[in-house]
């Protein structure tokens, strides 16, 4: 009998510990996972995919290119302390190269196309307004404007979502579907509004269109102009030299440009476009608006 009372007084000692055990393990399966990023693309593509299944964090600020910024010694910490990290690849955010990142967090997004990746030639160094100067790399990386590509990149996120919490398969799947439609509308918007457009040369204000101008059939001629700043007289001299072989009537920006130079564009016969890559994030929307928008106005002034 006394061997009984002992063994209850055993069980009922130990059943608190096993439910604070049990529950530790069941709050440690749900806790969101920390997701960081190095754009704005690939932040919306992780927050579509992953819903409150993960916290997604993209820590630069609005007003710089992300392609070309570094984060602060406190911001790479956080970064090291994700649980995954999703790099844009094609040389996109190279100050991922010069610090120490967990290899078994990073996930490059477009490593499934490398094999179709656009090499550039002729990156001369530039600034953007008072920045330091800056090259282009030997590879375009602004990938996700092709938006096929961007599917891709959408299709990488979710599996490494679903190799982190593979209990949770079925809403990933579900999202990234759901995501995966949006994109693929895109993109046959676009080839639908420019294969039917006979304005098919167009200049750009920078280097960052080539997939777009790949998937959608466009001939491109890039230039190194600010959307703020009012060319310099050798900028210009590049533009009328280029159009001796290239006849186009419409430069595309990815931002307003300032309202002079577009004035001095249409006295040479070249009207203005905005087609924001939104590659930070936005001032009000999210990237699928804002690539919506773009769209609407291409459908607006190519027809």
């Amino acid at each position: 009998m006394s061997s009984i009372v002992s063994f209850l007084q055993r069980w009922l000692w130990l059943c608190p510990v096993v439910l604070m055990i049990g529950t530790s393990v069941g709050h440690a399966s749900e806790r969101q996972l920390v997701v960081y990023t190095v754009n704005y693309p690939l932040k919306y593509f992780a927050e579509r995919i992953a819903g409150k299944h993960a916290k997604v964090v993209f820590p630069a600020p609005r007003d710089v290119d992300p392609a070309f910024w570094a984060p602060h010694p406190d911001t790479i910490v956080a970064y090291q302390s994700a649980d995954l990290i999703l790099l844009n690849g094609a040389d996109y955010a190279n100050w991922v190269n010069k610090v120490t990142l967990p290899q078994r967090k990073m996930v490059n997004t477009a490593a499934d196309f490398k094999g179709d990746f656009i090499k550039l030639t002729g990156t001369a160094s530039h600034s953007h307004g008072p920045g330091d100067k800056h090259a282009h790399g030997v590879t375009a990386f602004t990938t996700w404007l092709d938006f096929s590509q961007a599917a891709r990149q959408a299709e990488t996120i979710k599996n490494a979502l679903v190799r982190k919490r593979p209990k949770l398969e079925t809403d990933f799947v579900r999202n990234y579907q759901a995501l995966e439609q949006d994109l693929l509308s895109l993109d046959k918007q676009l080839k639908t509004i420019l294969s039917s457009t006979t304005h098919q040369s167009f200049f750009a204000s920078h280097p960052v269109y080539q997939y777009f101008a790949r998937r959608y059939g466009l001939t491109l001629k890039s230039l190194h102009w600010e959307p703020d700043t009012f060319p310099r007289d050798s900028q210009w001299a590049e533009l009328k030299a280029m159009r001796g072989g290239h006849p186009a009537t419409w430069m595309i920006w990815e931002g307003e440009p300032n309202p002079r130079s577009a004035q001095e564009l249409e006295k040479l016969g070249i009207s203005s476009l905005v087609f924001d890559p939104a590659a930070n994030t936005p001032p009000e929307g999210d990237w699928l608006s804002v690539m919506r928008g773009n769209i609407e106005r291409l459908k607006t002034v190519l027809h």
